[in-house]
């Protein structure tokens, strides 16, 4: 732990779990230590929030709140959030008025908190809840993005719109660099989930892992006395309106000789929508998963960063079914790794579901592959170091 003084820091996020909850603890930790901590975050997260100690400072975000609005294309991901930065840049310069802190903390996607940091003039770190970029990203995956994005008219009016948003605020640079290339950056997932670590620049990205707490006011879960496995499954929070996948899984594992399944089918699928459930498979809309996992003896997961590490920090063997964004290369990662086998959605029947399970756990180096990276995780630092390298940050 370092000696700093007492300091006014404000962290910047947006309203979705795989974004705040990485940064909770880590925050917690901050006000441990004396630390004023601010923040931002739209209302629906602001208890979560507030329960750290934190202060929460509410704004407006336009953002999509349901899957489906999200859109197919690439750009129909890319618009909001910058949609989201003009209108909230205002609102957030307004609540900081007078009060400005002296760190600036953001998530990835909180361009606002970097407008903000250089209008201050104070420093800005990222604590990035997934993978970041490496010595040859630009080349290898932002330049075929840039490409795809330049070949229709709304790609192209995106990015010059983007780029003068920047330049109005007296930022240089692509619209790219700005996303992509923080000026420090704190890591908080394990360094086994990075695709390409050799050549992520060290001196500008840390990996301090999994940042996860106790948990204890997320409750308990107990393992009934017969189950002799347990699988949990989970889509994570947002994309879980997937009956027809539910319903694949009740039927490969509900009888499976002397396994019970914790089945968690998040807030947009109707319980009725499953058919029958055996007595072997419990279903919530919402487990305490780390708790679970804990107890767990094996995961199906759509390989979201949180989900992912969390598997890896118990040691539990995975089978990864990624739906968007990140989740194909965490779930391609894990499989590099030997601990999950990959099933994409569309592939995902009972018997393929099954088949993976078992082909899984028949391996018998898992085990000592699943330790090994477990304890490596142990030593990255987790909530301890990330506020250390933060506080090694202030003025």
């Amino acid at each position: 732990m370092t000696s700093a003084k007492p300091a006014h820091i404000a962290m910047f996020s947006i309203a979705a779990h795989g974004h705040v909850n990485p940064s909770i603890e880590v925050i917690r930790e901050l006000v441990t230590r004396g630390h004023r901590v601010s923040y931002a975050v739209p209302e629906s997260f602001a208890d979560r929030v507030a329960a750290t100690g934190a202060t929460p400072v509410v704004y407006r975000s336009v953002l999509p709140t349901r899957p489906e609005d999200w859109g197919t294309e690439l750009i129909d991901q890319l618009e909001p959030f910058l949609a989201d930065a003009e209108q909230a840049l205002p609102q957030l310069a307004e609540a900081f008025a007078g009060d400005e802190p002296d760190l600036v903390l953001h998530d990835i996607t909180s361009y606002p908190a970097r407008v903000l940091a250089h209008r201050w003039g104070v420093p800005a770190v990222s604590l990035s809840p997934n993978l970041v970029a490496w010595d040859g990203y630009e080349e290898e995956v932002g330049a075929p993005m840039q490409a795809a994005l330049r070949a229709s008219d709304r790609g192209r009016a995106y990015e010059e719109r983007f780029r003068g948003w920047l330049a109005e605020h007296g930022i240089s640079g692509t619209p790219d660099s700005f996303v992509a290339r923080p000026r420090r950056s704190i890591v908080l997932i394990p360094q086994a989930l990075q695709p390409h670590a050799d050549r992520v620049d060290a001196a500008v990205h840390t990996f301090v892992g999994a940042c996860q707490g106790d948990r204890a006011e997320q409750g308990d879960w107990q393992r009934p006395a017969d189950a002799e496995k347990v699988l949990l499954v989970s889509l994570g929070s947002a994309l879980t309106r997937e009956p027809a996948f539910y319903r694949a899984c009740i039927e490969a594992f509900g009888d499976l000789p002397g396994w019970h399944t914790v089945l968690q089918i998040g807030s947009f699928t109707d319980p009725a929508e499953l058919g029958p459930v055996p007595d072997s498979v419990e279903v919530h809309p919402w487990v305490p998963q780390l708790a679970v996992l804990r107890k767990a003896d094996a995961f199906v997961t759509h390989a979201g960063a949180g989900g992912s590490q969390e598997g890896l920090a118990t040691g539990t063997p995975m089978v990864a079914v990624p739906l968007a964004t990140d989740q194909f290369g965490n779930a391609d990662m894990l499989v590099s790794l030997g601990v999950a086998r990959r099933v994409d959605k569309e592939q995902a029947d009972a018997a393929t579901l099954r088949t993976a399970l078992l082909d899984l756990l028949a391996d018998p180096e898992l085990p000592v592959r699943t330790e090994r990276i477990r304890q490596e995780m142990a030593h990255e630092g987790g909530t301890l170091r990330a506020a250390d390298l933060i506080e090694a940050e202030l003025p």
